[in-house]
């Protein structure tokens, strides 16, 4: 089953976010590129240029959430002769093969993560569009009790908080001021 997340608001643009397991890559390494090519073909896909050099910018960078715009860029920044639409078509292709999960967090944008090994909630702020990651164990229980209470069984769920930033300064508001 594809997972695909949506939540509607009017907030900001969600940017790109943080991720300390992954650090940036300035090349795709020979081995990792293998990888990529015998992933796309076991899921049914040709493992073109435009795909691996969108599968390895996701997984070389260090922001865990991506826009479509923020991938085109950074092709672009590498020297990559791809489209939008380009991004656009491989990032469905990934997200029906399950390499990707989208989260819709406002009407018009959203931003891509590689799919995870852990599952994870989201708080976007609604004052820099930051997005953060967070786990935590008595929320999982509860929202399992309340559905067994309803006689049903959780087989997968999203969860998306929205908050304000009440740090002052806000380092994620200042750099989205910047750009």
């Amino acid at each position: 089953m594809s997972r695909k997340t949506t939540a509607t608001t009017d907030r900001p643009l969600p940017q790109a976010t943080d991720h300390p397991g992954r650090s940036r890559a300035t090349s795709s390494g020979g081995s990792n590129a293998d990888q990529n090519n015998q992933k796309l073909r076991r899921a049914g896909l040709k493992a073109t240029l435009p795909r691996l050099r969108i599968l390895a910018a996701m997984q070389q960078t260090s922001a865990r959430h991506l826009s479509a715009e923020q991938i085109y860029r950074e092709l672009i920044d590498e020297g990559e002769d791809t489209s939008l639409a380009t991004v656009y078509r491989v990032l469905n292709q990934f997200e029906q093969a399950g390499f990707i999960v989208r989260h819709n967090l406002d009407g018009d944008s959203a931003l891509y993560e590689l799919a995870p090994t852990r599952h994870h909630d989201h708080i976007m702020c609604v004052e820099c569009g930051k997005l953060f990651e967070f786990t935590d164990a008595t929320i999982e229980q509860r929202q399992r009790e309340v559905v067994a209470g309803l006689g049903m069984r959780l087989t997968d769920h999203a969860h998306y908080l929205y908050a304000e930033c009440e740090r002052e300064p806000c380092e994620y508001r200042e750099a989205l001021e910047a750009d």
